[in-house]
């Protein structure tokens, strides 16, 4: 008991050091009156759609807790409850802060390129800090009440229920910020850049609002629900699949309970060990003040995942005296590195010149290289996670690959604050070049947000590799439960559900992007309209009408994101009913195996497709308004519900469908007897 204590302490000094980035970040001066009016235009709207967001979401929220309560337990209900809550509030003061922050970056671009780093990452931070402290401060007071209060109930009900409350939240917000996110950019690209011939960024674009608020919606509060979700899940499973092995007293798991609290405490030492990576950051960008964003934001990432193998290592030593779970979370964290640069080199390596090479011939030969490019980038990442997972399991057994998840999301509290500096940087560029800022201060925005592409890649791959561990461990988990030992796929029901498995993912990928067509179309609908009907906005004579369209985006995402959202929730049971505990089994393998390369392969092209756009932009192959831009930003429109919509919502599809028959197995048992 005493060391959950000690993960409390470490989440609270995690809540206290987002606080005061937060009063860092607002001491700054905001900049002009110009920058200022932007700035709050994006805020109001990333906070009405995170507002009306809830709302729908509250209402199904409300319809599971109770079939959870009637079902499963009403304390199991109450912490699923929870679970929603703390994820949704963590996720609403990250995207709070970032929307206050990027004007403040733009400012600061103004005086010096360090000054700009410093603000924009340390919006970021505030996110990764926040949502890791609250992470291990909720599932640690869940455990704690399971194992003194509600005893009946027991751990595993009440953490898997906290942690089922987690994806329903990370499910609303990736699908539903996705849709509104890549609705504006779509809209805002086909008019703005190839029609109109306007920048991309350019106040006379009436979607440049909504495209600024959707890059918070759904890269800042969207990605930090997904990570939510994963750092939670991972950490669950572990837990999850210690306790069975002790009740089970396995001598294959000769550290006992041990290993029931070793989970809690690496990532409290992940925290401690994020924090001082974003201390050498902030520190070293005030400093030198014409640090580059790839440098500082590089060696912080390093500095982090160095301190934290060194401490872990010391602690697992001294804890347990076996280093052999050491070697399993040491193998997640370097998985998660490599997969991050696997990820890197073909979003922005020699890929990319080929795809911008492509586009000289026009928009189809553009789109299948960025098609064959994603295809070919499945390979290495899957290989690497292959390894790890065998790795993990050798040293470790079963409780190895789930320490191999917490092992790549330990360090989240930095990873995630290098991702969230992506849309701020993103956002202070936008907002230089609404506010007409001078070409200096545009450069330094570009330097930013040109980074900020890098690190958004990397956090897709990062948070694609963390999703197929934590949905494998959970998978084990449910495996452990269920007391299935093999997968036997000579059983018919086994591998039909493998099957309808197999295809969900696609189903999924499918209504998603059907869903950003439906609400691009309208959004193009009217970025015409407005240019056809008020010919002076082009002139610079008349303001766009900016909140009908980020009314269109969000109408668009709450309305499109239900239906692939209820296919999530309700497959475990249909299948469940159909094919069995045994078919539930082969129906999670076969979403895991097709899902995880699907989710590769649209990130990976869709950010391929992106930066082959940047780079035909800065000046090769004909440069902007070139016949290769314009076919380039047609490949870029394709890529964008790939990797903002539909590839990272495959994450919460793995993991939510996981934990959700984790959570209902003793009601399946139960029915199914």
């Amino acid at each position: 008991m005493d060391l959950l204590i000690l993960s409390i302490v470490v989440s609270l000094i995690g809540f206290l050091f987002a606080i005061f980035l937060i009063f860092d970040i607002l001491k700054k001066p905001e900049g002009s009156e110009e920058i200022k009016k932007i700035s709050l235009a994006i805020r109001k709207g990333a906070s009405a759609f995170l507002v009306r967001e809830w709302k729908v979401m509250g209402v199904i929220v409300v319809i599971f807790a109770i079939i959870v309560a009637v079902l499963i337990n009403p304390f199991v209900a109450l912490s699923f409850i929870f679970g929603n809550f703390l994820s949704a509030f963590s996720g609403f003061i990250g995207m709070s802060i970032a929307t206050r922050t990027n004007g403040r970056t733009t400012n600061a671009a103004r005086e010096s390129g360090g000054k700009a780093i410093d603000l924009a990452f340390s919006g970021g931070a505030v996110m990764g800090i926040t949502v890791s402290s609250f992470g291990i401060l909720g599932l640690t007071i869940v455990f704690i009440l399971s194992i003194t209060l509600l005893q009946k109930v027991g751990p595993i009900m009440m953490i898997t229920g906290y942690s089922m409350g987690a994806s329903f939240v990370a499910l609303f917000a990736r699908v539903g910020g996705g849709i509104f996110t890549k609705a504006a950019d779509v809209g805002a690209d086909l008019v703005g850049k190839i029609e109109a011939g306007i920048p991309e960024d350019d106040p006379r674009n009436p979607a440049t609002i909504a495209d600024n608020v959707g890059d918070n919606v759904g890269d800042v509060a969207g990605m930090g629900a997904d990570l939510y979700e994963s750092y939670v899940g991972a950490t669950v499973s572990s837990i999850v699949i210690a306790i069975s092995l002790v009740l089970s007293s396995k001598s294959s798991f000769p550290i006992g309970e041990k290993g029931i609290y070793y989970p809690f405490l690496i990532v409290s030492l992940g925290l401690i060990s994020s924090i001082l990576g974003i201390l050498y950051i902030k520190f070293s960008s005030k400093i030198f003040k014409n640090l580059s964003p790839q440098s500082a934001l590089t060696g912080g990432t390093m500095i982090s995942s160095v301190i934290f193998a060194i401490i872990s290592f010391v602690f697992t030593k001294i804890y347990i005296n076996d280093l052999n779970p050491f070697y399993s979370v040491f193998l997640g964290l370097i998985s998660g590195v490599v997969i991050g640069l696997v990820t890197q080199y073909y979003t922005g390596g020699k890929p990319i010149k080929k795809i911008a090479e492509a586009a000289t011939t026009g928009a189809a030969t553009n789109i299948l290289a960025g098609f064959s490019t994603g295809m070919e980038s499945t390979l290495l990442p899957l290989l690497i996670l292959s390894f790890s997972i065998y790795g993990a399991y050798l040293f470790s057994g079963i409780y190895g690959i789930a320490l191999a998840g917490v092992g790549m999301l330990a360090t989240l509290g930095i990873s995630l604050s290098v991702d969230a500096y992506g849309p701020i940087a993103d956002n202070a560029g936008g907002i230089a070049e609404m506010s007409h800022q001078n070409p200096e201060v545009r450069d330094i925005t570009d330097s930013l947000d040109a980074y900020g592409n890098t690190t958004a890649a990397m956090g897709k791959g990062f948070a694609i590799g963390s999703a197929v561990l934590t949905a494998l461990a959970l998978f084990v988990s449910y495996a452990q439960a269920a007391n299935i030992s093999v997968i036997d796929l000579l059983k018919p029901n086994v591998v039909s559900a493998m099957f309808i498995g197999g295809v969900l993912p696609y189903l999924f990928s499918g209504y998603s992007i059907s869903a950003v067509e439906k609400a691009a179309f309208k959004m193009v609908e009217e970025v015409r309209r407005q240019f056809r009907e008020m010919p002076g906005i082009l002139e610079g004579k008349d303001e766009p009408d900016y909140k009908r369209c980020v009314d269109i985006s969000t109408i668009g995402a709450l309305r499109e994101m239900v239906i692939p959202s209820v296919i999530i929730i309700i497959s475990p049971f249909i299948i469940a009913f159909v094919f069995g505990k045994d078919g539930l089994g082969g129906f999670l393998a076969g979403s895991l195996i097709s899902g995880a390369l699907l989710a590769i392969f649209m990130a990976n092209s869709g950010g391929a497709w992106d930066n082959a756009k940047k780079l035909i932009e800065k000046g090769m192959f004909g440069g902007k308004g070139s016949p290769a831009h314009k076919a380039s930003i047609v490949g870029d429109t394709v890529g964008d519900p790939f990797k903002d919509t539909a590839g990272p919502s495959i994450n919460i599809l793995l993991k939510l469908m996981s934990i959700i028959s984790l959570v209902f197995l003793p009601f399946f048992l139960k029915f199914l007897k």
